[in-house]
Parts: structure tokens; C-alpha cells; sequence
């Protein structure tokens, strides 16, 4: 669990860390169980309030990622 806590001092790189440049603190850390749900919650909150173009894409519930959309995901909550 230590490693999962502190990643660079047992030199894992900073591309392995899944908060690579934090929006808010500009540090690369590695978010995991309650506070990676969080900080995913956080960042998709200040993109729909920013009313990009991921933000609202999210807020609509359609494909985020450039996936085709005329004949697939047609159901309500699957993305």
C-alpha cells in the first residue's frame, strides 16, 4: 500500500502516475479509492463549467471521444 501512496519514491515514473499535472495544484500524484472518484468528479464539474466542448458532451450523456454515434450507443446511460 505504501507504493500505491508514494509512487516516486520507489521510482515508478511520473507517465505511470494517473494524475500526471493536476489542474488545480499543478503536481503529478497518483489519486486512488475515494479521492480518484473525487478528483474525476471535480474535473468533469469545472469542464461542464467551462461549457467545453467535453464538458457539455459529458452533461448531454453522448460519446466523449470521438466515437461514431449514428447507429451505436443508442441506450441510456452507456458511455
Amino acid at each position: 500500500m505504501t507504493v500505491v501512496q508514494y509512487p516516486r519514491q520507489f521510482k515508478i515514473p511520473v507517465w505511470m502516475l494517473n494524475r500526471r499535472k493536476d489542474f488545480t495544484t499543478g503536481k503529478n500524484s497518483h489519486a486512488y479509492s475515494n479521492t480518484l472518484d473525487t478528483a474525476i468528479r471535480d474535473d468533469l464539474e469545472r469542464l461542464k463549467k467551462i461549457r467545453s466542448h467535453r464538458g457539455l458532451r459529458h452533461y448531454w450523456g453522448l460519446k466523449v471521444r470521438g466515437q461514431h454515434t449514428k447507429s451505436n450507443g443508442r441506450g441510456l446511460g452507456r458511455h
